[in-house]
């Protein structure tokens, strides 16, 4: 029988990288990655110099593409495969990442007038800077009763549309005013690849506050926020909402041409990143919590039944897979955490003992933080690095570690990090399991669980249950592929489901990571003093942390706030 593939983009937060796969048994066939030109625009605008704010992070939108003319072609040929055989193509995306666009659908910072305005440039999911408008979101809504802040924990995140667009409302009038539509790149990179504005179901349930039957906010609520609001949901967020496995449309030709693809190439609507890997690793079915383990991590997990709880982030309605509830919850930092400290506070001898041992920084901390006992440092750290997204939902806590010492070695405060990460989701674990959504089965995939051993016993130890591992070190990826294969369907050589394509295209390690019985009883020890401190400073008891960064902000030179 003739080969049939798919290809999965999977855009992260630095790169892009494309996979072939082959669609009947999930080899991967071919991968290459595309480290974006521009990067994360975090200090200055490209060109301009004009300096960003605190808790500012863009980027440029070209560098979508450019992962699209380099990385599909190179996998086509490193694969040596006829494009004829490629049944479809998905992508997924860090969310929410958005742009405003003109009337033809270019992102404003393309255009020359406006690309000295930060707030014409691409939003990152990480850009924090309208916590101060998701604070007034979350406020008005609880004074109004507004049912949908319940789907998400009680607050709506700074990460979010709306905080954004209202955002750039409040800071870049002119910029709201030319805009004539708000788009996830995911969404936006789909428009581009086949001419047709779709939106997906995944991101505007999660990140855009859209539900399957009430729709967005209304715009009784969108007007009592700000009147320029009212019509936000039906001009600038207007568009069809498509379901996950939905075919966007075909690949127009200049497209095809460009990416070495036949025209009219099935395209899947597009996807969160995290929320691709749920099917990637096979999970299908209710009460297995997936973590999608990166810079960042999401936790994902089906439910036959909705309910509302504290640290949930998002309850969407065939959110990730058709017929169940999805939720999300997530840490906003977590391989992002142990990069700061290697790049910015381990000392340098470390540095240098690494170098002569032929290993990289973090794999000689990894092995002598590996050789110490749980509880032995002393310390204990929280792991709000870039803010808490659960169960708190605020970006303005920021990281501890306490128990410090003038004998304190970088291997214990490094593994304390690592430590301060599986408190996290033991934390997540327990508000889904008070809300009545149980967890039986825990599964790791992302870049973290196969580079670190240490970090998946941690965690096992921590949550005190098994871990499975996702084969793939795509997972994202592999996830956008199987939706690129249902989007074709299967009289075009693909799937009609995605519990199909999972069947056969998902993959998951036989080795486990079980938790050791001393090590958890040591833990549950160290978790009491996380819950202490996550308590005293996360939930108002001393407000140092705010205080702090207001001070900062005071006395930081002048630029956007």
């Amino acid at each position: 029988m003739e080969r049939r593939y798919a290809i999965g983009v999977d855009y992260g937060t630095e790169s892009g990288r494309a996979l072939l796969v082959d669609i009947a048994t999930g080899e991967e066939v071919a991968t290459h990655v595309t480290p974006y030109p521009h990067g994360v625009i975090d200090e200055r605008l490209p060109g301009t110099g004009a300096k960003l704010g605190h808790d500012w992070a863009l980027q440029h939108p070209d560098d979508y593409l450019e992962v699209l003319r380099r990385s599909v072609p190179a996998v086509l040929e490193e694969a040596a495969v006829d494009p004829e055989r490629v049944v479809g193509i998905g992508i997924d995306f860090t969310a929410c990442t958005m742009m405003p666009l003109d009337e033809r659908g270019t992102p404003l910072c393309m255009l020359e007038e406006w690309r000295e305005n930060p707030h014409s440039w691409v939003k990152l999911w990480k850009h924090h800077a309208a916590q101060g408008e998701a604070n007034r979101i979350n406020q008005l809504a609880a004074e109004r009763g507004e049912t949908f802040l319940r789907r998400y924990g009680g607050k709506l995140s700074s990460e979010w549309m709306l905080a954004k667009v209202w955002q750039i409302a409040n800071e870049a009038p002119e910029v709201y005013d030319r805009a004539d539509a708000f788009m996830e790149a995911a969404d936006w990179v789909v428009m581009r690849m086949t001419g047709r504005l779709v939106r997906n179901s995944c991101t505007a349930g999660y990140k855009a506050v859209w539900h399957k039957r009430d729709g967005f906010p209304s715009a009784d609520f969108l007007r009592a926020l700000d009147p320029r609001l009212e019509t936000l949901a039906e001009t600038k967020l207007r568009g069809p909402i498509e379901a996950l496995g939905s075919k966007a449309g075909g690949l127009a030709e200049s497209m095809a041409q460009l990416l070495g693809l036949r025209p009219g190439t099935a395209v899947a609507v597009g996807n969160i990143d995290a929320h691709a890997m749920v099917p990637a690793v096979g999970v299908v079915t209710p009460g297995k919590l997936v973590m999608a383990m990166g810079t960042s991590t999401c936790h994902l997990l089906l439910s036959d039944r909705e309910v509302h709880a504290e640290g949930i982030c998002g309850v969407v309605e065939d959110g990730i897979v058709p017929g169940y509830y999805g939720y999300e919850a997530g840490q906003s930092a977590v391989g992002d955490i142990f990069a700061w400290y290697v790049e910015e506070a381990v000392p340098s001898y470390a540095k240098e003992n690494a170098a002569e041992e032929g290993v990289s920084v973090h794999e000689w901390l990894e092995r002598r933080a590996a050789a110490a006992k749980p509880g032995e440092s002393g310390l204990v750290a929280l792991d709000w690095w870039n803010g808490n997204r659960s169960v708190l939902m605020d970006a303005d806590l920021s990281g501890v570690i306490v128990g410090l010492t003038l004998q304190t070695k970088p291997e214990e405060m490094y593994r304390a990090l690592l430590e301060a990460t599986a408190f996290g989701t033991r934390a997540v674990i327990e508000a889904f399991e008070r809300s009545g959504v149980d967890v039986e089965e825990l599964y790791a995939c992302g870049g973290l669980p196969q580079r670190n051993r240490l970090l998946m016993q941690i965690y096992a130890d921590v949550t005190g249950r098994e871990i499975r591992i996702a084969d793939s070190t795509q997972t994202a990826a592999l996830g956008a592929a199987m939706f690129g294969a249902v989007a074709a369907g299967a009289e075009a050589g693909g799937f009609d489901s995605v519990v199909e394509a999972a069947d056969r295209m998902a993959r998951i390690r036989e080795e486990t990571f079980k938790p050791i019985p001393d090590n958890v009883a040591v833990y549950d020890k160290l978790y009491r003093e996380y819950k202490e401190l996550h308590d005293y400073f996360g939930r108002g008891a001393d407000d140092v942390m705010k205080r702090l960064k207001a001070i900062k902000g005071e006395q930081r030179q002048p630029g956007l706030s």
